[in-house]
């Protein structure tokens, strides 16, 4: 890895999208659209931001930088949980009349919250490890293939986890597995559609900070911080 002693530019807003994205699905994972007759979570619409975040995160500066953008995406996710339900304990005044539409939107349960950040912790860190290591099998050579190949492998851990865990109960089964099917391949998609755009991302980055990282001496472990 080569770069200067300024240390990179770009990592903070990269975190900052990161956790918005997250946040926002956060609130409305459990929200259903139907697509072409299949009830999906209206999140696959934005969601797979945050794993082409990821994928330029561990591309140019390296796993433990993703990995660690990836806590703190966490620790905002259970800040902001916490407070937009903690909110809720203040009553409202008697002349607002949207109080029972608040209180639903801001008071999911505790499985939900658990299971959406489970299935973002196992699909972000799987999506980073795959590619990482195929940077480093591939010899930095065909991008395309890492940032596929890593997004059919965490958002295949992520949606089968989250659906699995959420809407298990609000969907029929047979639902639930067409549901999985479209919103894991709607999010691959997406990952392809926007591979243009994450090529010129990727140069634009390696170029301005001076970084290509290659994880050769990582240590691997999800649970670390740093």
């Amino acid at each position: 890895m080569t770069g200067d002693t300024s240390g990179p530019k770009f990592i903070t807003l990269l975190t900052a999208l990161n956790v918005t994205f997250l946040l926002v699905s956060d609130f409305t994972g459990a929200r259903i659209i139907g697509l072409y007759g299949v009830g999906v979570s209206v999140t696959v619409l934005y969601f797979p931001i945050t794993y082409l975040i990821g994928d330029v995160l561990t591309e140019v500066y390296g796993y433990a930088q993703s990995r660690r953008v990836i806590w703190i995406s966490m620790f905002c996710s259970i800040a902001g949980s916490a407070i937009a339900g903690g909110q809720l304990a203040v009553p409202a005044a008697a002349f607002f009349g949207a109080d029972a539409a608040y209180q639903t939107v801001f008071s999911p349960s505790l499985t939900i919250s658990a299971a959406g950040l489970f299935a973002f912790f196992a699909g972000d860190i799987s999506n980073s490890y795959v590619l990482a290591k195929l940077k480093i099998w591939d010899r930095g050579e065909r991008l395309w293939l890492r940032f596929v190949s890593s997004t059919v492998v965490g958002e295949g851990v992520n949606t089968f986890l989250f659906y699995g865990i959420v809407l298990r109960g609000v969907l029929p089964q047979g639902l639930l597995l067409r549901g999985v099917l479209m919103g894991w391949t709607i999010k691959v998609v997406v990952e392809v559609v926007m591979l243009p755009l994450s090529y010129r991302v990727v140069r634009f980055l390696k170029r301005a900070e001076g970084i290509d990282h290659y994880d050769h001496d990582t240590n691997f472990n999800p649970f670390l911080m740093h």
